[in-house]
C-alpha cells in the first residue's frame, strides 16, 4: 500500500474513535452532577452574593446605575482582595475634644474662628 493511504485512512480511523467517545461521553448522566455547569449553579443556590453577581451582569448596562448592584460589586471586589469587611459607623457622633468643659448649652452653636483678611503687600 501507499504510504499516503495508509495515513488517510488513520486519520479516518481517529476521527471515528473521536467522534465516538464524544458521543458516549454526551449520553452519560450519571456524572452530570460532577460537571462545572452544574458545580456554577450550585454555587450560586448557595452564595446570594453569586445569585446578585449573576442577576446584575444579566442586566447589561442598567447594572451600572443600579445601587444594589454597585454594592454587590463593591462586596464582590472587597472579598476578592481579601480586604476586612467595613466596621459600620458609631451610632453617636465623637467628641472632638472630651476633656473640654461641657459649659456650653447642647443647643447652642460655638463661634467659629475668622480668618484675618489678607493686605496688600507693600512695595
Amino acid at each position: 500500500m501507499d504510504s499516503k493511504t495508509l495515513a488517510r485512512i488513520g486519520a479516518v480511523v481517529f476521527v471515528a474513535i473521536a467522534v465516538t467517545a464524544t458521543a458516549i461521553e454526551m449520553t452519560r448522566k450519571g456524572d452530570r452532577q460532577n460537571s462545572p455547569v452544574t458545580q456554577a449553579h450550585s454555587l450560586r443556590e448557595q452564595d446570594p452574593l453569586g445569585a446578585e453577581l449573576a442577576r446584575c451582569s444579566g442586566m447589561g448596562e442598567a447594572g451600572a446605575r443600579d445601587p444594589s448592584c454597585l454594592k454587590t460589586w463593591a462586596e464582590n471586589r472587597r472579598r476578592f482582595l481579601g480586604e476586612p469587611a467595613p466596621t459600620p459607623a458609631p451610632t453617636a457622633p465623637a467628641t472632638l475634644f472630651p476633656s473640654a468643659p461641657a459649659d456650653e448649652p447642647p443647643g447652642k452653636i460655638p463661634p467659629t474662628i475668622q480668618a484675618e483678611p489678607s493686605r496688600p503687600e507693600a512695595r
